[in-house]
Parts: C-alpha cells; sequence; structure tokens
C-alpha cells in the first residue's frame, strides 16, 4: 500500500489507473470506514483512501482540534482490508492559501443538519470537490449513516457534471445497535451503555410505520420524550422522503427516518430507511 502526502505525488501514481474507486475518510477509522474500503473494492480495480480533518466542515466550537489523529494505526487497519493507496495531506497542501472560492451545497442542506450546523455542508461540499479533482476516481464510497450528507453529495455530482459513480454503503453497527462512529470513542462507560436508545426508538418507529402508522409527527414525539427523559438533548427526529429528505408526499413509500441528538457532551447521528405498507 502507498502513502501520500501531496497531490502531485498521489496524481503521479495514479496517472495510469483507469479504475479508481475513492474512500473519503477523516481517520479514526473503525469497521464502518472498512466496509467502505469493502465496497470499494467492488467497483474500482486501485482502492484510495483520504484520511483528512477537514476544519471547513466543523462547527467554531466545535470538536476539531479533539478529533482523534491516527494516522499509523488507520494505515494499518486499511492495509490489512485491501486498500491500495492512502492519501493524507495536511492543511497547508489541501489548503494552500486562504480557501474564499466555496461550493454552495443545494437547497438540501439547509434542513435537519443545516439548521443546527450551519456551514457544514458548505464545508464537506468543498472539500469532496476538492478530493474529486486531485483524485479523478470513477467511484466513490459514502457511508449511509451521514444520510442527508449522501444526499448533498449526490446532488453535487448531479449538478456540477462530475463523472463519478456515488455508491452509498450501508451503517455499520455494534453488536447491541449503536451505529459506528468516531465519536462514539467520546462517550463514558454509563453513556456508552445509554446511547443504544436513539437506534432504538428509530426501529420502534420504523415498526409502527410498517405497521401502517401515518402520524409520523406523532412518532417522532414519542421518541423525542422518551430520549428527553432519559437525559438527551434531542435536535431533531424526523420521517423524510428518502431522496429529497422533505416531508413525505401522500404516495410516498420509500422514507427514512432521521434522528440527532445530544447525549452528555457527545453529539450522535442515526437513521433507519423505512417503507409504508
Amino acid at each position: 500500500m502507498d502513502l501520500f502526502r501531496t497531490a502531485n505525488d498521489l496524481r503521479a501514481r495514479l496517472g495510469n489507473e483507469r479504475s479508481v474507486a475513492l474512500v473519503p475518510t477523516m481517520g479514526n477509522l473503525h469497521a464502518g470506514h472498512l466496509a467502505l474500503v469493502e465496497a470499494a473494492r467492488k467497483h474500482g480495480k486501485c482502492v484510495v483512501a483520504s484520511i483528512f480533518v477537514n476544519r471547513l466542515q466543523f462547527d467554531p466550537n466545535g470538536d476539531f482540534d479533539r478529533y482523534p489523529r491516527t494516522l499509523d494505526n488507520d494505515c494499518k487497519l486499511l492495509e490489512r482490508a485491501g486498500c491500495n493507496v492512502v492519501f493524507a495531506p495536511d492543511e497547508r497542501e489541501m489548503y494552500p492559501v486562504e480557501q474564499e472560492m466555496v461550493v454552495s451545497p443545494p437547497v438540501i442542506a439547509g434542513m435537519l443538519e443545516g439548521e443546527f450546523r450551519p456551514g457544514h455542508f458548505q464545508g464537506v461540499a468543498t472539500v469532496v470537490s476538492k478530493l474529486f479533482n486531485i483524485v479523478s476516481p470513477q467511484a466513490a464510497m459514502f457511508g449511509k449513516k451521514d444520510y442527508q450528507q449522501l444526499q448533498v453529495v449526490r446532488a453535487l455530482v448531479r449538478q456540477l457534471n462530475f463523472p463519478i459513480e456515488i455508491v452509498g454503503v450501508d451503517t455499520v453497527r455494534e453488536a447491541d445497535g449503536l451505529a459506528m462512529s468516531s465519536r462514539n470513542g467520546y462517550l463514558s462507560g454509563a453513556e456508552r451503555l445509554e446511547a443504544v436508545r436513539l437506534g432504538q426508538n428509530l426501529k420502534r418507529m420504523r415498526e409502527r410505520i410498517a405497521a401502517g402508522e401515518q402520524d409520523f409527527e406523532a412518532l417522532a414525539r414519542g421518541a423525542t420524550a422518551d430520549l428527553a427523559a432519559h437525559g438527551w438533548k434531542v435536535d431533531y427526529i424526523s420521517v423524510r422522503g428518502r431522496s429529497r429528505l422533505q416531508a413525505p408526499e401522500a404516495n410516498e413509500r420509500e422514507l427514512v427516518i432521521v434522528a440527532a441528538a445530544w447525549l452528555g457532551k457527545t453529539r450522535l447521528i442515526d437513521n433507519l430507511e423505512a417503507a409504508r405498507p
């Protein structure tokens, strides 16, 4: 496996590759990221994983500085998973001058996460565009755990005419159902045991929807109340149509339940795809 720190060196390595699959990450890898690598191996002969903690997508008072940097261990995991190339630039390489030119995300980015994290998706769209330009992949893998991000990237590719297939990869969960996330490491022991409640509520909502429940707002209020009663601070829980992330239309069957909530000082997000009968 090759490790590159500069865009020029990476481009030289990939110059003759005609089947490249990209796995963008911020590092501190877990089994969810490795599932992206496994999917990438089915979509490209050369798998490139990027590791870059992107300042532009963090909130001004967020956890950018404390986000774990674990490059050595990440590279060991990636090599065992069958990754061919790692691109791990520093900030000076990715942003050699002040990044005045940014990519404005679509309307879909202004709701849900966008309401609570202004500027987040602008940072995502900008760095993803830069990575697409540097790597020139034929396919790129994004986890469904960040469901809104996946839809924003799909819109980015459509609207900017990137010749890239965007592949959504199912969320990988711990044995007790908690969605894997690098931020799970922030949880205390007691919080880690409590954290499963978020996914449990989404699962109950999905079951009720499959049974024919139509009052999605009542389902969300019930889940919110249960979480609040156990010390959570809920940002949102909502049932949306999968592709547009808008309130479902009357005949729309394919849905997704999206949620974000604070447990102590840790913000967790999760979602479950659901379907009307």
